[in-house]
């Protein structure tokens, strides 16, 4: 392994080959932010230090900032594990425990439907790795919300077919469990959606530093190399703020907005190969006048680096800059008509609009220039 390993947290901790696979990766395109040094070194420096232990931490910024980024970077600076899980409004608590389910008999098995067969073999054969929910959506292929309401029909459908004969239970955890347990680097994406009380007192108990959670088959404790990362997209009129227990629990957090002009270009030159300077910051300076317009409007989307990404590698192939500034950008934030109106009275007000078109006139210029 050739990774650096600066901020390693426990060098000495054999990992699974398995294990290591979930460690990320970081694309040779990957630009380290303020951000993420300082998490680092701050972590690194507190990690032995008992109370003062940082291993909660808070991400919050819009769509796009690149909040998930940072998470999967932290896993590569430290040599932990990588894993996430996606909250949604009707997680219970079987989404942050787990959930036991019969062994089911050869014979019953046969009498069900194809569908029901697949999930319980794939249960049935997992090696206990996975978490159910993860078991569900590599064998479905559905996403994790589905997967959570598969997992409470199959638990309905097993309690109501037991046919009164002995059965035999197995446990299977939840993503969760299995971070907390064995000491990965979890990032939790936007808990602050959960509308269950129960749910965020057993998250809340989970993220104390000496925390545990009770299982039905036992108590396990934090693993002192468990790191929660906690990702949330910044709150607009009308959303639920993060819960304030686990909001107590963090002991870093970041403001999560767009890097700095000069980050920006840097970043998208290396993700598409797109290197007009020039052209560059002109689509970069729409992109901060569009996010912070969307801002002082109340306007719902977020112009952030995805679709800066996304808008500069479409000019990169040979699209019209004007007309993707709409599909790329502008419609990502919004296609209401009277709020539109507003991004573009922005953009004209700082004579960006008239720059772009005369961006345009330059690339095409040096399109015909490099044609035979």
């Amino acid at each position: 392994m050739t990774e650096h390993r600066e901020y390693y947290l426990s060098p000495g901790r054999q990992l699974t080959d398995a294990e290591k696979m979930l460690i990320w990766k970081k694309p040779l395109t990957h630009k380290v932010s303020e951000e993420e040094r300082r998490i680092s070194k701050e972590i690194k420096r507190n990690w032995n230090r008992g109370e003062m232990k940082i291993a909660n931490i808070l991400l919050e910024g819009d769509a796009g900032s690149g909040k998930t980024q940072l998470a999967k970077a932290l896993s590569a600076n430290f040599g932990l594990p990588y894993t996430k899980v996606t909250c949604f409004a009707d997680m219970d608590k079987s989404d942050i425990i787990g959930a036991i389910l019969p062994v089911i008999s050869s014979e019953r098995l046969e009498k069900m439907e194809p569908a029901e067969q697949t999930v319980w073999k794939a249960l049935y054969e997992s090696d206990g790795f996975q978490s159910i929910t993860e078991i569900l959506m590599d064998a479905l292929g559905i996403t994790q919300e589905q997967a959570a309401l598969k997992m409470k029909q199959i638990l309905k459908l097993a309690a109501e077919n037991t046919d009164g004969e002995a059965v035999e239970y197995r446990f299977y955890p939840s993503e969760i469990v299995r971070a907390y347990q064995k000491g990965y680097l979890l990032e939790i994406q936007e808990p602050n959606v959960i509308r269950d009380a129960a749910v965020l007192m057993a998250l809340n108990s989970a993220l104390e530093l000496d925390g545990s959670i009770n299982l039905p088959t036992e108590i396990i404790r934090r693993h002192p190399d468990f790191i929660a990362v906690i990702t949330t997209n910044r709150s607009y009129a009308g959303t639920r703020p993060l819960n304030e227990a686990l909001r107590d629990r963090v002991q870093h957090t970041e403001k999560m907005d767009l890097p700095t002009k000069e980050i920006m270009i840097e970043r998208v030159m290396a993700k598409t190969g797109f290197q007009d300077e020039k052209v560059l910051g002109i689509l970069a300076d729409i992109i901060m006048i569009l996010d912070k317009t969307a801002r002082a409007n109340a306007i719902k989307g977020v112009a952030g680096m995805r679709s800066f990404f996304y808008w500069a590698d479409a000019i990169a192939g040979g699209a019209s800059a004007k007309e993707s500034l709409y599909h790329k950008v502008i419609y990502k934030i919004t296609t209401d008509s009277e709020e539109i109106k507003l991004l573009e009275e922005a953009l004209n007000n700082h004579g960006l609009i008239a720059s772009l078109e005369e961006a345009q006139i330059e690339l095409k210029k040096n399109e015909n220039l490099t044609m035979p």
